[in-house]
């Protein structure tokens, strides 16, 4: 369960968004989460392989 606090401003963003997507403020929330984290992830990915093969 992950729990969040913020502004109203904020939400009326996140709101607009997900709608835009025809999804709820939750979904749009995670699946952003899960886009950054996979983002992350793979750069990391990228970044070892370099190392492991010594490019540059």
């Amino acid at each position: 369960m992950l729990s969040l606090r913020m502004d109203g401003e904020l939400l009326d963003r996140l709101k607009t968004h997900a709608a835009k997507r025809g999804m709820s403020v939750q979904d749009y929330v995670v699946r952003t989460l899960i886009r950054d984290d996979f983002d992350e992830r793979f750069a990391t990915s990228v970044e070892e392989t370099e190392k492991f093969y010594g490019a540059a």
